[in-house]
């Protein structure tokens, strides 16, 4: 079971809507190594706020079914867990899976990401490349995403997101942690990334 240390969560439908763009992936649906999960998508309804401040408290999540622990912000609620977890506060999301595997390639995220946008078809991406994520080889991809627009005010958010792709031990990890066009959380998510540890 994770360790929960989110004593702030509301309760889970208030989500629901956030998190609709978010694929599933991962072992215990029975899929291949050669799955990946979708990409992340806003919530029309809300703006694109959510900068996580310099003074913020981080606590460290266990998930002992999926293998691995990764430092989050306190007060961020929790949804899934063993091989696919979200963590999320307004439109800041950070989607885990966790599925059998050996590292891609640059080539090969490429080709994946080319397979999300026939059912993304708001997604922009990056070129894939080699990156170190706590002194391990990782592939790190940088993609945007479009919310349906707001069906009263029309408006929609557009989600960077940074997909880190790590694998040890026969065992891989999608990381995409997303946030709203206009917030800077590249320190905060930096950090995260970096705490991530297979256990």
């Amino acid at each position: 079971m994770v360790r929960r240390a989110l004593t702030h969560a509301p309760a889970a439908l208030l989500l629901a809507a956030a998190l609709a763009g978010c694929g599933g992936g991962g072992g215990r649906n029975g899929k291949t190594a050669s799955s990946t999960p979708g990409a992340l998508s806003a919530e029309a309804n809300a703006a694109a706020t959510g900068d996580i401040p310099d003074t913020q408290v981080f606590l460290t999540l266990v998930n002992r079914p999926g293998g691995y622990s990764i430092k989050y912000p306190e007060g961020w609620t929790q949804r899934g867990g063993g091989a696919d977890l979200t963590l999320a506060d307004k439109n800041n999301l950070v989607h885990i899976t966790v599925d059998r595997g050996p590292l891609p390639s640059p080539a090969e995220v490429t080709v994946q990401l080319a397979q999300l946008r026939r059912t993304t078809t708001s997604l922009t991406a990056h070129a894939p490349a080699k990156v170190t994520v706590n002194g391990r080889p990782a592939v790190k991809v940088t993609y945007t995403t479009q919310s349906a627009a707001n069906a009263v005010t029309g408006k929609r958010v557009l989600l960077m997101v940074d997909r880190y792709v790590l694998a040890a031990g026969g065992r891989r990890a999608v990381i995409d942690l997303g946030t709203p066009s206009g917030v800077d959380n590249v320190d905060a998510y930096r950090m995260m990334i970096e705490s991530f540890r297979w256990r």
